[in-house]
């Protein structure tokens, strides 16, 4: 298998093209598909959300040359790559050492069992009486839909054990029953996914990377807000997605996930 065709099994659980008509909805840029194509046949596929140095360097102690990320390798900007800089180290490591890439970004966040999809399963929420804000061809992004009823705080605890991280703040009045969540992945809130909440009756707002001014406007509109770190909501179905995917590559895997960033 050379990188072509890991890159064909990895579109069938998301293909580029739901990248694609993603960018098409929104107006936004991805960076999604092939970034470094060392031509040479793989003998092994390390997963990580991100292309760090560390995630490089496990790479190559297990004897990799392939890595899949999440979070596009290359995703503009770039003009140089130094061993030097600290931005670029880890695709010179790559390059240096004949580490093919390839990065899978809105097509994963948006695949039908996708990160979005995975981060509302593990919030406790289902496709039952759900609705979404993205509908792009070959997937959904952003989503409201009911979930057991759950103090606040206690919600939070769950959330904390269930993507393992204790980094995970929250608005609002801890006895504050929830029965209805809007999620999104990544850095998913912005004044169109607040009216999309609103709108459909949500009592919690769950994404990642927050502004100051819409943390109030949600907590002004009456929702509370939990928020993780964007690692630990997207390392979640990022992981899960790689635990379907594994078995279809026929060479050794690995998941690689940062501790420090959950």
């Amino acid at each position: 298998m050379k990188t072509e065709q890991l890159l064909n099994v990895l579109e069938e659980f998301g293909a580029l093209s739901v990248s694609k008509s993603f960018r098409e909805i929104t107006g936004g840029y991805d960076n999604s598909g092939i970034i470094i194509n060392s031509g040479e046949q793989i003998k092994g596929v390390l997963f990580s959300l991100d292309l760090s140095l560390k995630a490089v360097q496990r790479a190559k102690s297990l004897g990799f040359n392939a890595i899949v990320t999440h979070h596009p390798a290359i995703f503009g900007g770039i003009t140089s790559i130094s061993a030097e800089d600290y931005s670029t180290r880890a695709l010179y490591e790559c390059v240096k050492s004949g580490i093919s890439v390839v990065s899978m970004h809105l097509n994963f966040d948006a695949a039908e069992r996708g990160i979005d999809y995975r981060l509302m399963l593990g919030l406790g929420g289902s496709d039952s009486d759900c609705k979404y804000m993205l509908e792009p061809e070959g997937g959904r992004y952003g989503r409201v839909y009911p979930v057991e009823k759950i103090k606040l705080k206690d919600y939070v605890n769950l959330i904390k054990k269930r993507f393992n991280s204790q980094r995970v703040l929250f608005y609002g009045d801890g006895e504050r029953v929830i029965s209805r969540t809007a999620s999104f992945c990544g850095a998913g809130c912005d004044p169109e996914s607040i009216a999309f909440a609103s709108e459909n009756g949500a009592d919690a707002f769950v994404s990642s990377d927050f502004k100051h001014h819409l943390i109030t406007e949600l907590l002004a509109r009456g929702m509370c807000v939990i928020q993780l770190t964007h690692y630990a909501a997207e390392n979640y179905g990022f992981s899960g997605m790689y635990s379907e995917i594994k078995n279809s590559l026929g060479v050794r895997t690995e998941y690689f996930t940062d501790e420090e960033l959950l």
